[in-house]
């Protein structure tokens, strides 16, 4: 058996998979987002090693861990992790939602123009390099004291491992590596007054970093096996669903919603707020839209209008049906990525009357989480990615109402598939099954990733799809409208 760890923004969630890839059991520990300022957006690198442990002890109990052979890593990008020389953390880790950093930004991209040229990508706040600029300029201290930086789910492999590693597709997300030969950039170091000192060690995403840590082992009931590399989680979840090859895409409905299209080698567009990267396997890339605010807007939602749950949420929508042209939500609730590359965006509801219902508010909510959705697909398309299929994955994926609403908005059609609602910790587990094979092959990757049964087709609906292209045309021009107020 293989073991996944995913590192959510909500959770940590873990998975035991067997060698004919199904998911044998599951837990998951949850995490807290600490928001001490507006825009800001913090967690305790202790509070991931705390959940880790307890999904792991909660797998222990009805599940013989003896049985692991590997251990694969997945976890939220772009988080700075900032350690002393001993390995502690310096302070809360500044995640890949927090926007402080945007002055930072517009500085990176004056030093040097290697962040468009080899990073491949526009400097924005979600990212780690401004991250460390801004900690630079306010926390002196704190940055003199730094050591290494690491990203969230390399800290719990030097937790599980004591090595301080990370992968290619995790690290592209720092805006520090010169993509195409997947390796840290001096320049774009230099620019943030580090070097790669600071820096962990890079490898693929399936190759071994190191091995659990003895005590670790003992205490989990396991072997001190193997831990691989792992990936980022958008990466991880397209190794999950099968999306390995050029023309396969995702479409992540999680706590962020996220296009990731595999493209046939290194492409760039940051014009379009297309972030382009490493994928996790060797010698493949990918590009990716981010919207930074997804199903967590519906979390918003729920929390201020008194609903029990996002799912009783979705029912309330779904039962009222109701069509209003004009009723529209703009999900920017901590900002924007692609395509307005905006940090200061806000959410915004337009056209409420006295007959709004709440149930009309939440059918906008997920209609106008959709259509920033669209803006990122249509973005990917500007970009030059060639789409052939797009699998859904992601919490909000569990919803048949939302799968079909995206389809139509989309004007595209979308499949769900088996275990599609635990992409990233199975794709870790695959990982981790691919890194203890005694060779690696195109014909290997495919047999160990293979694209999940399926479940479900949505279709788009041709007249309701007409009704969306004119309310997304609405939507776009709310926002441009808006645009100079934020």
């Amino acid at each position: 058996m293989f073991l996944g760890i995913d590192l959510g923004t909500s959770a940590v969630k873990v998975i035991l998979l067997n060698h004919q890839d199904e998911i044998v059991a599951q837990a998951s520990s949850a995490l807290t987002v600490f928001r001490p300022h507006s825009g800001w957006s913090e967690q305790d690198p202790e509070a991931w090693w705390r959940a880790a442990c307890n999904a792991v002890q909660e797998l222990k109990i009805n599940n013989d861990l003896s049985l692991v052979e590997a251990i694969g890593l997945s976890g939220q990008m772009h988080g700075a992790t900032l350690l002393d020389n001993c390995l502690k953390s310096l302070r809360p880790a500044i995640l890949w939602n927090d926007s402080r950093s945007a002055e930072e930004c517009i500085e990176l991209e004056a030093i040097t123009s290697d962040f468009l040229n080899l990073g491949g990508n526009r400097v924005m706040p979600g990212f780690t390099a401004p991250k460390l600029k801004w900690v630079q300029r306010h926390e002196p201290d704190v940055f003199a004291n730094t050591h290494k930086v690491l990203l969230p789910k390399d800290y719990l492999n030097l937790k599980l491992t004591g090595e301080c590693v990370s992968d290619m597709s995790d690290s592209a997300g720092t805006l520090w590596m010169d993509i195409a030969r997947r390796d840290w950039s001096d320049s774009m170091l230099n620019a943030c007054s580090l070097s790669r000192e600071h820096m962990p060690r890079l490898y693929e995403g399936c190759q071994v970093t190191g091995n659990l840590r003895q005590e670790l082992a003992d205490l989990w009931g396991m072997k001190a096996v193997p831990v691989v590399a792992g990936a980022g989680d958008n990466a991880a979840g397209a190794v999950g669903v099968g999306v390995t090859r050029p023309g396969q895409a995702m479409l992540s409905l999680g706590t962020s919603g996220v296009f990731f299209v595999v493209t046939d080698g290194y492409r760039s567009n940051p014009e379009q707020a297309v972030h382009s990267f490493c994928h996790a396997l060797p010698d493949t890339w990918h590009l990716m839209s981010v919207m930074l605010s997804a199903a967590c807007c519906l979390d918003w939602f729920a929390t201020v209008s008194g609903v029990e749950s996002v799912g009783s949420l979705i029912e309330e929508a779904e039962q009222s049906g109701r069509f209003h042209p004009n009723l529209i939500f703009l999900p920017y609730l901590s900002g924007e990525r692609t395509p307005h590359n905006n940090p200061n965006a806000r959410g915004v509801f337009f056209g409420l009357d006295h007959g709004t219902t709440r149930a009309d508010m939440a059918l906008a909510v997920l209609e106008g989480i959709s259509m920033g959705l669209n803006d990122g697909y249509q973005a990917l398309i500007k970009a030059g990615a060639v789409i052939d299929d797009v699998t859904l994955i992601g919490g909000g994926a569990r919803s048949p109402f939302w799968r079909q609403l995206l389809a139509n908005i989309l004007q595209k059609p979308l499949s769900y598939r088996a275990g599609s609602e635990v992409g990233p910790a199975l794709g870790a587990a695959r990982l981790a099954r691919l890194g203890v094979q005694p060779a690696s092959s195109t014909s290997l990757v495919s047999d160990i990733c293979p694209v999940p049964e399926m479940t479900q087709v949505h279709s788009p609906d041709a007249d309701v799809a007409n009704q969306y292209q004119k309310k997304y045309e609405k939507f776009r021009t709310i926002y441009h409208a808006l645009e100079n107020v934020f």
